[in-house]
């Protein structure tokens, strides 16, 4: 199993340590999450907390997952990187192409693209982007990220998007992992269909074994059973050496962990503190796992 150290709300000065330290440690990547802007209101419910409600304020720190990639990659070395998970659709896939490639560039091809659709519809409207058959916009993107993200001289013709041959340089020197959010099954089956893994939010065991297991049947029925594919999942009722064990018995791949939660530290808690809670995770489970 590997480990995945989760950086969101960090307050941004204390980024490009902890990704030190989590390398020194034995992690194998940072998950960096994304959050456009905050709204004062918002026309629909936060799907990953039992109530609809934010887990966070409109003074809660989020840094760009990319720009953060770009500053944490510059003083490591062996860490990777992904987005846990960007959220694709109020942005622009040409652009958004543009960005990867110079991440991939400037980290060494050590970054992979975590992504979703995006739940707040202002998010798609304030951004100039339409809200309704989100998802079929989403499917056009990823085919358009990949395609440019391939390299050379390429063109796109498609209901959403459209455009005439195009190149972007440089391009990354092997493919950027993308890994597909989400706990629909249209997301579901979009992880099965194009996603080098899925990524999940917060999960009970339970529900994390539903899911695989559900995530194997879709993939088989696309006939990519064989394919290598990531399970990074947040689990909220196993830990410890033995329940990241019984994390990666369901299928699990990439725990990702907040290390310093388990001290009964918040996401604004000194530098200090966090980092000697990720040096002792790193010696009592990383280790032993």
């Amino acid at each position: 199993m590997k480990f995945t150290m989760s950086v969101a709300m960090t307050p941004l000065d204390q980024l490009t340590e902890l990704a030190r330290t989590a390398e020194e440690c034995g992690f194998t990547s940072i998950a960096l999450p994304d959050s456009l802007f905050y709204s004062e209101k918002v026309s629909a419910e936060y799907p990953y907390t039992p109530d609809g409600s934010r887990m966070w304020d409109a003074d809660t720190p989020w840094v760009d997952p990319l720009i953060a990639t770009a500053a944490m990659g510059a003083v490591t070395s062996r860490l990777r990187f992904y987005t846990s998970v960007l959220k694709l659709g109020p942005r622009n896939p040409v652009l958004l192409a543009r960005q990867l490639s110079s991440v991939a560039a400037m980290t060494g091809d050590r970054f992979g693209l975590g992504l979703g659709l995006g739940w707040a519809p202002e998010e798609f409207e304030w951004c100039g982007a339409s809200y309704a058959k989100r998802g079929a916009r989403v499917d056009e993107m990823i085919e358009i990220i990949r395609l440019i993200l391939g390299g050379g001289m390429v063109e796109y013709h498609g209901k959403f998007f459209d455009f005439d041959k195009l190149q972007i340089s440089p391009a990354p020197a092997k493919p950027v992992p993308l890994y597909v959010g989400g706990h629909t099954e249209p997301a579901l089956k979009r992880a099965a269909r194009v996603g080098d893994g899925w990524a999940s939010a917060m999960m009970k065991l339970s529900e994390l074994r539903e899911t695989i297991d559900r995530l194997g049947e879709l993939r088989a029925s696309c006939d990519r059973a064989d394919v290598p594919f990531e399970i990074q999942a947040v689990c909220i009722d196993r830990f410890g050496v033995d329940g990241y064990r019984e994390q990666a018995e369901v299928g699990v791949t990439d725990a990702i962990v907040v290390p310093w939660i388990f001290d009964g530290h918040g996401f604004d808690a000194p530098l200090e503190a966090k980092l000697d809670s990720v040096r002792k995770f790193a010696a009592e489970v990383i280790e032993k796992v």
